[in-house]
């Protein structure tokens, strides 16, 4: 058996590792200064997209002060205008809170409505997504705008239009989407970055040991407290 989809993402981690480092650096700053001056990260996908938001909010190993925001219909009305902006009012923000909307294509009014929002506050705001075939798509929105038009900095995964990859003989489809793979290593190589930076800056960052440790829980829920108010918001 040969493992073609290993050999892709080898392929997609060297184009990663080439063209995303300097956006990884921009992103884990803003991350940093925003954890140290009190604020949270809050991050959100839509349909598929959520595997990735879910990847950076309480996690081992991740920031405690992080929130992921839930989208209760699981991206059903991600076309649907004035969904986000709904959303976006039940979500607590705060001045120094961090961004993350994850969006392949970044076309829908609901992501796009949502960065709206979250740019009315001055919050920064950090996107994940397909760059190249985001910007060959037509937006969805009354704006007429794409997702990552509202970004402080871009994280582009790469992913080729449609997301799935692979070909098949005798199939008409590709397979395989890559941009779950290539938000994980963006997100969590942001991460390492913004708490490697808190460390250099004399600041101890809040870091989710896991539970499945002995005594973890019991850290972890010290620590929560302290955020409980954020972090535990809808």
């Amino acid at each position: 058996m040969s493992l073609e989809f290993f050999d892709e993402c080898r392929k997609l981690t060297e184009i990663l590792e080439k063209y995303e480092a300097a956006n990884i650096t921009k992103a884990a700053e803003i991350v940093a200064e925003g954890i140290m001056n009190g604020g949270i990260t809050q991050s959100f996908g839509s349909g598929h997209s959520y595997a990735a938001a879910l990847e950076i909010s309480g996690r081992a190993g991740g920031l405690i002060p992080s929130k992921l925001i839930m989208d209760p219909a699981g991206g059903m009305y991600e076309q649907n205008h004035g969904v986000g902006k709904t959303l976006m009012h039940k979500v607590l923000v705060s001045p120094n809170d961090i961004f993350f909307l994850v969006s392949n294509s970044g076309r829908n009014p609901m992501i796009i409505e949502m960065a709206e929002e979250i740019k009315k506050h001055d919050n920064k705001l950090i996107v994940v997504t397909a760059l190249e075939s985001s910007k060959a798509s037509t937006s969805r929105h009354e704006s007429g705008k794409l997702l990552y038009e509202f970004a402080d900095v871009v994280l582009d995964n790469h992913s080729v239009y449609g997301d799935a990859a692979l070909n098949i003989s005798g199939l008409e489809t590709k397979v395989c989407g890559t941009s779950s793979f290539a938000a994980t290593l963006l997100l969590q190589q942001t991460m390492y970055e913004a708490i490697k930076i808190m460390v250099s800056k004399g600041f101890e960052p809040p870091v989710y040991l896991s539970a499945n440790i002995d005594g973890g829980h019991e850290r972890n829920l010290k620590i929560e407290n302290q955020y409980a108010e954020r972090i535990f918001h809808i």
